[in-house]
């Protein structure tokens, strides 16, 4: 039987501009492509982990605009349930413009959040919850997901937090989060501390989660398990567009958990997605399957 896979978070729906360099202010530049695409920390993670073979549903609502409709049928071609998805008249979508440099391999995300109210919890997605193996949460809709987390923690679902912005409140979903997922940017600013494995280990004495995971993007991670840090590496491949390597990477994280993974082989499974990932235009189009991540490991030098 399929592992579940709760999530919620951000869906956004993004405009990728795919661009030979960064255009200066007040000129014009020719993009090489264009393509619509779903995005968000917590709904392409979903996806990511639904790619890969896991049982995952979306809680949060969706505006009734073009851009709601692309990311509800965005969740049902990829096989990401939407039965606790809401959608919303009379509202604006959460979206984005992105450029992808092809010189330099990087992205810049301008972003509208959209005027969609904040999500309220009916008792059917509670009992989902309560259901579920992992509550992937990444921030946003922070009251939705403390008290979703808290319906986790009373009924044994993993809270797996992917821990990007610095929202208010975020200490109080911090606390009860099992699996942390920061990125080093977070890490440090949220701790004060000057390097990773200092702010790891802070961390993981304020909050006692049972691990925590440090993105660190083209230096890899480090992971702490309240013993030891552990580094893992990035895998080398061909970057056609970054965007979204974080998300998928916490997806990937979840599904390994659910397949009986420990930390460690969490971590080289989910960088090898994300890298992955990366050599593809579009964040969630882009996830391998599992079986070509099995292979892609081999031929870099580790078994699963």
């Amino acid at each position: 039987m399929k592992k579940r896979i709760i999530g919620i978070g951000a869906c956004v729906a993004d405009t990728l501009m795919s661009v030979p360099h960064f255009p200066k202010e007040d000129t014009k530049l020719r993009a090489s492509g264009s393509k619509m695409a779903g995005g968000g920390p917590c709904a392409t993670g979903l996806v990511a982990a639904a790619k890969l073979g896991a049982d995952c549903s979306f809680i949060g609502n969706l505006a009734n605009d073009s851009a709601g409709a692309f990311l509800l049928a965005d969740f049902k071609k990829y096989g990401v349930s939407t039965e606790l998805v809401g959608v919303m008249e009379g509202f604006r979508s959460f979206s984005s413009v992105i450029w992808l440099s092809e010189e330099s391999s990087s992205r810049t995300c301008v972003f509208d959040k959209g005027d969609l109210p904040p999500l309220s919890l009916c008792e059917a997605a509670m009992a989902e919850i309560a259901d579920a193996d992992i509550l992937m949460v990444d921030g946003n809709e922070m009251d939705a997901a403390v008290s979703a987390a808290k319906e986790a923690k009373k009924n044994g679902t993993t809270v797996l937090y992917d821990c990007g912005g610095l929202y208010e409140g975020v200490e109080q979903l911090l606390s009860l989060t099992d699996v942390m997922i920061p990125s080093e940017e977070f890490a440090l600013a949220h701790t004060g501390e000057d390097d990773a494995q200092s702010a790891a280990v802070r961390l993981f004495e304020l909050y006692s989660p049972s691990v925590v995971v440090i993105t660190q993007g083209k230096r890899g991670g480090i992971l702490y398990d309240g013993k030891s840090i552990t580094p893992y590496p990035i895998y080398p491949v061909e970057v056609k567009d970054s965007n979204g390597s974080g998300d998928v990477f916490h997806g990937a994280f979840a599904f390994a958990l659910t397949n009986g993974f420990d930390y460690e082989k969490c971590c080289h499974f989910s960088s090898a997605v994300s890298a992955l990932k990366c050599t593809g235009i579009g964040a969630r189009e882009s996830v391998p399957d599992f079986e070509t991540v099995k292979k892609f490991l081999k031929e870099n030098g580790y078994e699963l």
